[in-house]
């Protein structure tokens, strides 16, 4: 019989949360966030330092041997939660989550072990290139080939909608040659590399797309463990997702009810009235819903649980709607002001909406999950 994955939080993972959420009120306010937003320059470098390199963070879940904090996917689970509260701009979700599970799941080898290094220091940024609404059990990309070139591959062609594009130095690329799928790994800075990003409904989360034109990339995996371990990192993926869309929803939850308690209406709190009140009450009920679910998803990562595919698709099915109802509720319930600019509503209903695109719809994993769990076609 398989043991229940423990789904509270360690002494461990509470510190590591007072730790990032006391470094975030200090140095990424809604305002910090507003200001960055309303540049050219999306990403906080001086914080993705802070976080990446300072605390750790960006190597959660690589090996210790290979200069990781050999963490699991509970730890990152938190760490989404955090950044996602406040919308944080940072690549940590491409580099630390989306790359690092690709490689990690990956043949041990000189390229692969000398890029986690790099990734888990938090001097170089990685991202999948494949495009971000990719869920798992997708087949396999073809919008990029390869010929063989010594030891080498020579890419040709071009992803789009790929996460953090345009900060990424390092790109986990799947490349099918002469049929067979492979995993390579490429430098930004290569002759015949180009990208571009594009305008984006979330401007802290940019993507964009990537031209390859006989770019010359390593490879990380072959014909036999690409697949994969592609797949292992689009499921990780998906299932720490859920994490980030529940610190969206528990940071919107708690705006919406500080507004309820100071806004007044005919001479006492709006949040006096029944109607709002209720609202609240669902809301927050949906939200320890979610909290369980995405812990489960987390837990199931961590463990390597047979049920990390179920456990993911499930996440991804409720999670992600939950997210956007918990900030369209915020906006709403702030009334004319969380339609302005100047108020942080705005951060959480573009993040929980583009969040909810990220690594499959709600509807495509509710369909996966029918699959997985072998109910019959309607």
């Amino acid at each position: 019989m398989t043991e229940t994955p423990a789904l509270l939080y360690s002494d461990v993972e509470e510190d590591l949360r007072a730790t990032l959420r006391g470094l975030l009120a200090d140095r990424c306010s809604w305002n910090d966030v507003l200001v960055r937003v309303d540049s050219d320059e999306p990403y906080d470098e001086a914080l993705w330092k802070a976080v990446g390199a300072e605390l750790g963070l960006a190597g959660l879940l690589v090996p210790d041997e290979l200069g990781g904090a050999g963490a699991t996917a509970r730890e990152v689970g938190v760490a989404l939660e955090e950044l996602a509260r406040s919308v944080a701009p940072v690549p940590f979700f491409a580099s630390a989550v989306l790359a690092t599970s690709a490689l990690v799941a990956a043949p041990a080898g000189e390229a692969r072990d000398e890029a986690l290094r790099a990734l888990a220091a938090g001097t170089r940024v990685g991202t999948l290139a494949v495009p971000a609404t990719m869920a798992p059990g997708q087949d396999f990309p073809l919008s990029v080939t390869g010929a063989p070139d010594g030891e080498r591959l020579l890419l040709t062609g071009a992803v789009t909608s790929v996460a953090a594009v345009d900060r990424a130095d390092v790109f986990v690329v799947p490349v099918v040659v002469d049929g067979a799928p492979y995993l390579a790994l490429v430098d930004g800075s290569a002759t015949g590399f180009t990208r571009s990003r594009v305008t984006t409904l979330d401007p802290t989360r940019p993507i964009g797309t990537l031209t390859l034109d006989g770019v010359s990339a390593s490879v990380v995996a072959a014909p036999g463990t690409a697949a994969e371990a592609l797949q292992q990192a689009l499921v990780a993926g998906a299932a720490l997702l859920a994490s980030e869309q529940l610190g969206v929803a528990e940071r919107a939850l708690e705006e919406a009810v500080s507004y309820l308690k100071v806004r007044h209406q005919f001479g006492r709190p709006i949040g006096s009235y029944q109607a709002l009140r209720h609202r609240a009450a669902d809301l927050w009920a949906d939200i320890a819903a979610a909290r369980a679910t995405a812990r489960y998803a987390a837990a199931a990562i961590a463990d390597g649980s047979d049920d990390a595919e179920v456990a993911a698709s499930l996440a991804q099915a409720y999670c992600g709607d939950v997210a956007v109802h918990a900030a369209e509720e915020c906006v709403q319930m702030h009334g004319g002001i969380g339609f302005t600019w100047e108020h942080p509503a705005h951060l959480y209903l573009k993040r929980a909406m583009s969040a909810s695109l990220l690594m499959g719809t709600a509807d495509r994993h509710r369909a996966r999950l029918g699959t997985l769990v072998g109910l019959p076609e309607a």
